[in-house]
């Protein structure tokens, strides 16, 4: 059985340019829907976020006009977050998370990471230590790449560095109306830092897979990149 690690923010509130305070946390749908499929696969998944505070769902993500309208997939989100509170409420620290006991990690999305994954150095050692490790799997949808922000090697370089990725677009902020009031953007930034960051047609399922790298780049592709973390997983433990 395969050990995941999966990582959510543990943020309430992402910090605007303005100063303002924006009510925030995971994304349901990037949480609910590759949670369900790893583990009915049979992997074997644990929680964390920083200091094992509370994982809470940023309630725009359980909104109809975010979910298309379909309330049966909104009653659907949310009736997996009940069947999942006490695991949501009591994740594991993700300070006491050593590496060497997953196969992979997994990183959800909602504005929160983009508060405090983006510069937790726990994040930042896990994912620098399993990056550099073939045998493992660095995954992460929509924003959870800003968690990526907090990599770093001894020597000051960025593991992610010329590595193809995806993530929540410029143009997918713009067009919910948060880009002007965000403190910076995640493609901006990925880019800057070096990333070759890849996309496909905004709101549409798009996964790249990179070696032992993959990332989703909106809500959608939660299903895809979790089987893609499967298949993943698969090549490894029959290599």
């Amino acid at each position: 059985m395969s050990a995941v690690l999966m990582v959510l923010t543990s943020a309430k509130f992402w910090s605007q340019k303005d100063g303002t305070q924006r009510p925030t946390g995971f994304w349901a749908e990037e949480f609910a829907v590759p949670h369900r499929i790893l583990t009915e696969a049979g992997v074997d998944l644990t929680i964390a976020t920083p200091g094992g505070l509370p994982a809470v769902p940023d309630e725009l993500g359980l909104s109809l006009q975010a979910n298309g309208g379909d309330s049966g997939k909104v009653a659907g989100l949310r009736a997996y977050l009940e069947a999942t509170k006490d695991l949501l409420a009591s994740p594991t620290r993700l300070e006491d998370a050593d590496p060497a006991d997953y196969d992979a990690v997994i990183i959800p999305g909602g504005h929160g990471p983009m508060q405090d994954l983006a510069v937790n150095p726990d994040v930042g050692r896990v994912l620098t230590t399993m990056l550099s490790d073939p045998a493992k799997v660095v995954a992460s949808l929509c924003h959870g790449p800003a968690s990526f922000m907090a990599a770093g090697r001894d020597d000051g370089s960025w593991p992610f560095k010329g590595r193809r990725l995806t993530a929540f677009t410029d143009a997918e902020e713009e067009q919910v109306g948060l880009s002007a009031n965000a403190p910076w953007l995640l493609e901006e930034r990925l880019r800057g830092a070096g990333a070759h960051f890849e996309s496909g047609p905004a709101w549409s399922s798009y996964v790249v897979v990179d070696g032992n790298l993959i990332t989703g780049q909106n809500p959608a592709s939660g299903g895809a990149a979790a089987q893609a973390l499967l298949k993943e997983l698969a090549a490894r433990t029959t290599a």
